[in-house]
């Protein structure tokens, strides 16, 4: 029997950033794409490039980067946006404009306002115009699953016809059923003439839980990309999870034995926990895969199985999706080679600046635990800044809190500002809120803060406080992550953490709005 090779589409850095709270700064972007061409996935989404200047610029830079896979931006099917979409994907080795439309009929009569007739022609149009620019160019029937079948079959093969080399049947708002979805997928097979001429794709949404089970269903019904996110992060319920997919063609290659895929599986976890480290968006302990519970067994029936023959309770190996057995117990005489080649187990890639400072604080919470567990080390460089201290504007010094349940609650905060020491003293109904105090103080700053939470990263009485948070400002929201052992200098540090996104923010509007005063003197707008 003849096999198929399923292309895997990742669109985590485009519609896994659309998640609330999950938007990622560009060097987030690039770390995370750096995993997704390391787990060997075939096109990266990277974004939405006229969606803003950040949008375009991330994906100019993952574009440049990226080696051996594709490189895509979405673009609506205008030409300003293809236009866009093709500056930023232009120097990529494997370029590829995607551009959508949608073909509902409450999408085309309600957000469209436009008849099937010029909805069909718009498509058309576009894909041509995008194919003069691109030799790769992607089409989505947006709301493809609640699409008249009749209408869809036109429009598929018009848009093929007009040189789009893969068509995408996106579940856009999680509506279909695994039966239904694989039966559509096979009418599309069956009755549009040319589908031999372009990959079909899929791209599925959660609404129901039934995203993963929808794609492979389309899968083995004849779709030939599955397009997927890491963790199956994304908007509303999330997309369909990569790591499940991959995993169910591969443990269960006896039911889908005519399909393969290239994805190096032993990334998965490493790629799952950069995502988790960049958005701050944790999996559930009981997730398929990487959760944390995915290869835990409490019970005794369960454990005394394992014992004797670990196929008894498990269908795949730890081993298989990159997860290894700790052999080093890493304690305050340990080395910064043992600490990188724990890191390297976990799927933690540092620059040499960033390893030196991981190192020192690994020392310093070495001198006060016995054993430093992975999930100390994994919180340890969470808790990192991606930048080195030198390029952040804000640098957590020292604190000092006075606080007590019959006292007033003090906090005297230090942080280097632009290289810069300063100190300020603030009050607060807590210690945490009167550090915050303290830091709006000195920076003049007046933010909202969203969703904090602490936790212990271990069950231990001496684990490390892990602080995340976010902060609003101006409509936009940063991202702040802390460990210490200390959760007021976990909290502190978060909340720099996210300041320094702001400020960052701040200063490349400055810039732009500077560049763009600049261009206009003397002239006006070209």
């Amino acid at each position: 029997m003849s096999t198929r090779k399923i292309a895997i589409f990742d669109t985590t850095l485009r519609d896994g950033e659309q998640s609330p709270g999950c938007s990622m700064k560009l060097h987030d972007k690039l770390l995370v794409a750096g995993n997704l061409e390391a787990l060997k996935v075939d096109v990266i989404e990277a974004g939405f490039a006229i969606a803003s200047p950040g949008d375009f610029e991330s994906v100019q830079a993952i574009a440049a980067q990226v080696k051996g896979c594709t490189v895509a931006s979405l673009a609506r099917c205008l030409k300003g946006d293809i236009d866009q979409a093709w500056a930023a994907v232009c120097k990529a080795e494997r370029p590829r404009i995607h551009t959508f439309l949608a073909t509902s009929p409450v999408h085309m009569q309600y957000k469209l306002r436009m008849s099937p007739e010029q909805v069909l022609q718009q498509a058309v149009s576009m894909v041509s115009y995008a194919r003069t620019l691109c030799p790769d160019v992607q089409f989505s029937l947006e709301d493809y699953t609640r699409t008249e079948e009749a209408f869809s079959w036109r429009v598929i093969e018009a848009v093929i016809k007009a040189g789009a080399t893969v068509v995408n049947l996106p579940d856009t708002v999680g509506y279909a059923i695994p039966e239904e979805f694989g039966a559509r997928i096979r009418g599309v097979m069956e009755h549009v003439p040319n589908v031999d001429q372009a990959t079909i794709a899929v791209h599925c949404h959660n609404d129901l839980g039934l995203a993963v089970a929808n794609t492979l269903a389309a899968l083995r019904a004849g779709a030939g990309q599955a397009e997927c996110t890491i963790n199956g992060i994304g908007e509303r319920a999330g997309n369909a999870a990569l790591e499940e997919i991959v995993m169910a063609l591969r443990t269960r290659h006896d039911y889908f034995s005519d399909l393969t895929c290239g994805v190096d599986t032993t990334k998965i976890m490493s790629t799952s926990r950069c995502v988790c480290s960049v958005t701050g968006s944790r999996v559930q302990n009981n997730k398929a895969i990487v959760g944390q519970n995915a290869f835990a067994h409490e019970s005794g029936i369960h454990q005394h199985g394992m014992l004797a023959n670990r196929e008894t309770y498990e269908i795949m190996t730890p081993e298989s999706i990159g997860l290894t057995q700790s052999q080093m117990v890493l304690g305050k005489h340990s080395g910064k080679h043992a600490l990188k080649d724990r890191l390297a187990q976990l799927g933690i890639s540092l620059s040499e600046d960033r390893l030196q400072e991981l190192f020192t604080r690994f020392k310093d919470l070495a001198d006060a635990k016995k054993v430093v567990t992975d999930a100390d080390i994994e919180a340890l460089a969470r808790g990192l800044e991606m930048r080195p201290d030198a390029q952040q504007k804000l640098v957590f010094d020292r604190f000092l809190a006075a606080t007590g349940n019959t006292n007033a609650n003090v906090s005297t905060v230090r942080l280097r500002v632009d290289g810069q020491t300063v100190e300020e003293v603030a009050m607060g109904s807590g210690p945490i809120e009167a550090s915050f105090n303290a830091i709006n103080k000195m920076l003049n700053l007046h933010v909202t803060i969203e969703n904090f939470s602490v936790s212990a990263v271990t069950a231990n009485v001496d684990a490390q406080g892990e602080c995340d948070l976010r902060v609003r400002h101006n409509q936009r929201v940063y991202l702040g992550r802390g460990v210490a052992q200390d959760i007021i200098e976990a909290a502190i540090r978060a909340y720099v953490h996210a300041l320094n996104g702001l400020l960052e923010d701040e200063q490349r509007m400055t810039v732009n709005a500077a560049t763009l005063a600049a261009a206009n003197v003397g002239g006006g707008l070209v």
